[in-house]
């Protein structure tokens, strides 16, 4: 039997192998930055200083990991009925516009916590619509989800320029951006969260759209392992054959499916665009798409390990920009190599320890 087949406890498949994983990562990418001439120990020092020394580190840290919670969602419930939706990044982008119109429309006649239900289901509804046409192309017509799913993220994000530049522009400004919304279009920061710790925000741009996240991934986890739908997804994605054979309807489960992945990743944008600018502009994804892969392979696909991953991510990418702005040696780019090297081992080499662990495992059984 192959060792990817042979069943594992839980605290072996979700807790040590990946934390064996990361800190590979860590131990290479410490390596390499002795390699420049700087210590390790002080680049981790000032990594965990960065991201968790301070109520503002927090702050940034839980804001970047919001973004990734909900890409990582998105990836997950695709992956659960057998797709890859490489395609969260142009959603997030059509979600963007989506929040933002409720946003524009809304914001001079109600308060926050009324724009905010239906910026939620505008991002949602946008996001979805955008995953739509690779969703039938692969149901009806067998396009490869992959493929369709990479080029639709051009497509939205051209669209979103035309759209800046032509129609969503403020008279008489260069900048392609939104006007800046009101009050009533903003979602409120959490200081409050870090005064109940005795620690401040400061200037992060924490905000409603973290709880968001939580409640989704609370739901997301009821969606795939309590309801019928999230057991057709995951028997679709364990065995196309099987499902066929228990009458569960390809196309509408591979079309739900990325519907509901399409809606995650454009709630992404509630947490750029109406917590932290207050406006839509370009680029305001930032990458969180492609990082939504890697956060939903280290998690497992699971809601809480999802949470636990893009946690991690974003103490990387705030304190990674701390060690870069303390440490000149070490560049942006070389943070982005130590990013791609939790990638590489988290994701892509997930399985790289799991032979030695079931044949440890199957001794530990027999002795």
């Amino acid at each position: 039997m192959s060792t990817a087949s042979v069943p594992l406890p839980n605290w072996i498949n979700y807790g040590l192998i990946p934390l064996l994983n990361l800190t590979v990562a860590f131990l290479i990418s410490g390596f390499v930055v002795w390699l420049i001439g700087e210590s390790p120990l002080d680049a981790l020092s000032l990594l965990i200083q960065g991201a968790l020394g301070n109520g503002e580190g927090i702050g940034f840290t839980l804001y970047y990991a919001t973004s990734f919670i909900f890409t990582g969602l998105s990836v997950a419930v695709a992956i659960h009925a057998g797709l890859f939706n490489i395609g969260s990044e142009g959603q997030a982008y059509l979600g963007g516009l989506g929040c933002a119109l409720v946003a524009l429309a809304l914001d001079r006649y109600v308060p926050w916590y009324v724009t905010m239900p239906i910026a939620v289901v505008g991002a949602g509804l946008f996001g979805a619509a955008w995953a739509f046409i690779p969703a039938f192309l692969q149901a009806k017509r067998g396009s490869h989800i992959v493929i369709t799913t990479i080029m639709f993220n051009y497509i939205g994000a051209a669209l979103m320029v035309y759209l800046l530049v032509h129609v969503l522009i403020v008279p008489g400004k260069m900048a392609p951006e939104t006007r800046t919304f009101l009050e009533g279009g903003q979602l409120p920061k959490l200081g409050w969260v870090m005064q109940l710790f005795g620690a401040k925000l400061g200037a992060a741009p924490f905000n409603v759209s973290f709880i968001i996240a939580l409640v989704v991934s609370y739901l997301v986890w009821l969606l795939v392992w309590r309801t019928k739908l999230g057991f057709e997804m995951r028997t679709l994605g364990v065995s196309p054959t099987a499902a066929a054979y228990a009458g569960i309807p390809y196309a509408r489960t591979v079309i739900i499916a990325m519907l509901l992945s399409g809606a995650l990743a454009g709630m992404m944008a509630l947490n750029p665009v109406l917590g932290s600018s207050a406006r839509l502009q370009v680029e305001f994804v930032g990458g969180a798409g492609f990082v939504g892969i890697a956060v939903s392979l280290m998690g497992r696909n699971h809601p809480l390990g999802i949470i636990m991953a893009a946690i991690l991510f974003g103490i990387l990418y705030q304190g990674g920009d701390w060690i870069s702005f303390e440490m000149p040696n070490i560049t942006r780019e070389m943070i982005l190599v130590i990013q791609g090297l939790v990638i590489l081992f988290a994701g892509a080499l997930e399985y790289m320890f799991r032979p030695a662990m079931v044949r440890l495992y199957q001794q530990f059984k027999r002795g």
